[in-house]
């Protein structure tokens, strides 16, 4: 699949790209753009199946790592700062395992380590039932997600990707596609060893970043820093933005 990942580019200066997690899209990280494009070239992606890029029954690390480099060869973009979120995390850390130059990564809230707890099945059954009511209203639509999935906040997020498609709401993201590769998007496979400088974000009270896959950093990353932000969780940029912009703008 050679199509060009969906972008938006803002601002001028270093280049800054925002790479997003599962279900999302490139206005998730929008906290961090706005900010970050008053003195950076800052490009925010759709990643395959997700937002308004292609969708397509591949899903894996080293396909989405690929269409990033795709996308920022065409854009003639050189020795960009990658940051990316949760699944976007590791889409991030892969793209060392390719020959493109990288300044520097920024991975918030995950770890190069293969994940074996299903974490999504709620979300799945939320999102498969959307589609098996059809409901004609986002307000509809909420409802039928409230069925399965407990906290606002997930599903508050889940439903910026509903979209009209006429007669009923819709998911923008690949769900069948997602769904078919989730264990995929658990997965890890390890990169060899890079000296790109990365710094991990961890968000304090989640648990994908833990302390016993500080090994598995370390055979994979020669130049790690850590910084965890207190009181929060996986979502730590929508959480805890200030904190989350101090420590990547310190280290960039």
């Amino acid at each position: 699949m050679s199509a060009l990942l969906n972008y938006k580019r803002e601002g001028q200066g270093t280049p800054v790209v925002l790479i997003h997690g599962l279900f999302g899209d490139l206005n998730n990280l929008g906290v961090l753009a706005r900010e970050l494009k008053q003195d950076h070239d800052v490009i925010s992606v759709d990643l395959r199946n997700h937002g308004r890029s292609f969708h397509s029954n591949d899903h894996d690390y080293a396909l989405m790592a690929s269409d990033i480099i795709t996308l920022l060869e065409d854009l003639n973009v050189e020795r960009p700062i990658i940051i990316g979120h949760s699944m976007g995390g590791k889409v991030a850390m892969k793209l060392c395992d390719f020959d493109y130059p990288i300044e520097k990564l920024v991975v918030m809230d995950m770890s190069p380590v293969k994940y074996t707890i299903r974490r999504h099945d709620n979300v799945l059954a939320g999102l498969n039932a959307v589609c098996q009511q059809t409901p004609k209203t986002r307000v509809d639509a909420m409802a039928v997600m409230s069925e399965h999935i407990e906290i606002e906040g997930v599903r508050q997020f889940l439903g910026k990707s509903l979209y009209n498609a006429g007669e009923h709401m819709e998911w923008r993201f690949n769900l069948k596609g997602l769904e078919k590769n989730y264990w995929n998007i658990l997965d890890w496979q390890p990169i060899s060893k890079t000296d790109t400088p990365v710094l991990f974000l961890k968000g304090a009270d989640s648990d994908y970043l833990q302390v016993d896959h500080q090994a598995q950093v370390q055979q994979q990353f020669a130049q790690v820093k850590v910084h965890i932000v207190a009181n929060t969780g996986h979502w730590l940029h929508a959480e805890k933005p200030n904190e989350v912009l101090r420590a990547i703008r310190k280290f960039i």
